[in-house]
Parts: structure tokens; C-alpha cells; sequence
């Protein structure tokens, strides 16, 4: 990793599920823009709202710097029925020069390649289907999930038998469980099949977002 690309001329907007990470990396001092700019976590359920967000935030981050860095999932974080020709690149292409996004597919896929979790999946779940999470989807669970009822929970995640594994990058999932045990419980209850913490690190989070970091320099 070429960690002599600086960010200090580069805004970052991103989904507010990731800001877990992103605040991290910024308080490590590995991230040095003084410009972090988020959406409401937990959009993809209303991909309208969420394109208005990450214009307005494109449009704030351009009032600081011409270079902005969008750290948004290609494939599922916006999924358009009434014109799926129109997708997150597209969006991110009419915005001209100077916006980049992260390539990568999900939040998920930031932190842990597709390769690495279905190792992960391996070892924790015996190769089951596994339900991804990164520590947002615990945090902000009730925007994630807004407008889930217990019958859209049991219609999805059980069919996920080897659980929900939360991808855990900033030792947030210790001190939740450790707090706030209750929630846990009850967030799995809710799910209908275990939640299992994994720690890993942020290095492929760090690479991809140098990688993207050195086309806009």
C-alpha cells in the first residue's frame, strides 16, 4: 500500500453505515481530509432519498475541494426498478471530474473480499449462507432496517443458516455486547438466527481507498 497518497485535498462522501470506520481511520491519522461528508445509514431500502443525499453531499464536499472520493457499493447499495440501466456508476459518471467512487460491490466487500468471507464462512459457519454485517448494521440498526417487521425479518435472514457474521474492523461489537447485552440478544431474537462478531483488519479498507485516492491526485 502506497501510504504516501494523502487525502488532505480529498473529500470523502460516504454511506453513514461506514462512518464507524472512516471516523477511525481518521482518528489514527491514516485518513488526513478535514472533510468527512455522510448520508443516512441505511438508504439502499429508498434508493430516491439516497440520490438526493449523495448529490447534496457531493455538492457540500465540492464547496470545500474539487476532488471528492465517494465510498458507496457499486452493485447493491443502489438498485433502481423503474430504470435499472441507471445504477451508482452512472451517478457517479455524471458528475464529471474530480468524483471517484471505491470499487468495491458493498460495504461489506470494503472491509473483506468475497474470497476472505467465504473463507470466514468456512471457519465460522461450516460454508453455510451467511448473512454480512459491518459494526453500522448493529449501530444503526433501526435505519438500516426501517420498516422491517418481524414477518419481512423471518421472510430473509433464516434462510441464512450459518447466521450473521458483523465484519468488526474497530472493536465495536466488545464493548455493544458488553454494554448493551440486552439489544444484542433481543437484535438476533429479531433475526431469527445467531449474530457472531469477527474481527478483522482494515487493510484491503485502507488499500481501496488509496487505490482511488491516487487516480484524483
Amino acid at each position: 500500500m502506497d501510504q504516501s497518497v494523502s487525502f488532505a485535498n480529498i473529500a470523502i462522501v460516504s454511506c453513514g453505515t461506514l462512518s464507524l470506520e472512516l471516523n477511525h481511520l481518521r482518528a489514527q491519522g491514516f485518513l488526513d481530509t478535514p472533510h468527512l461528508f455522510f448520508t443516512t445509514p441505511g438508504l439502499h431500502e429508498d434508493i430516491h432519498e439516497l440520490e438526493r443525499q449523495l448529490l447534496d453531499r457531493i455538492a457540500k464536499a465540492r464547496e470545500k475541494t474539487d476532488k471528492v472520493l465517494v465510498v458507496y457499493g457499486g452493485k447493491f447499495c443502489y438498485v433502481n426498478a423503474d430504470e435499472p440501466t441507471r445504477t451508482m456508476q452512472t451517478i457517479i459518471s455524471e458528475q464529471g471530474a474530480g468524483v471517484a467512487r471505491i470499487d468495491a460491490t458493498h460495504c461489506m466487500d470494503m472491509i473483506v473480499s468475497e474470497d476472505e468471507r467465504q473463507q470466514i464462512a468456512a471457519e465460522l459457519a461450516g460454508g453455510e449462507k451467511v448473512w454480512w454485517m459491518t459494526p453500522g448494521w448493529i449501530k444503526f440498526r433501526h435505519k438500516v432496517f426501517k420498516g422491517w417487521d418481524k414477518g419481512l425479518a423471518n421472510e430473509n435472514f433464516p434462510r441464512h443458516s450459518g447466521g450473521a457474521i458483523v465484519l468488526d474492523g474497530v472493536g465495536y461489537m466488545d464493548t455493544y455486547m458488553a454494554e448493551h447485552p440486552e439489544d444484542y440478544l433481543d437484535y438476533a431474537d429479531w433475526m431469527g438466527i445467531p449474530i457472531t462478531p469477527h474481527a478483522v483488519t482494515l487493510d484491503r479498507f485502507k488499500s481501496l481507498l488509496v487505490e482511488k485516492a491516487a487516480t484524483l491526485l
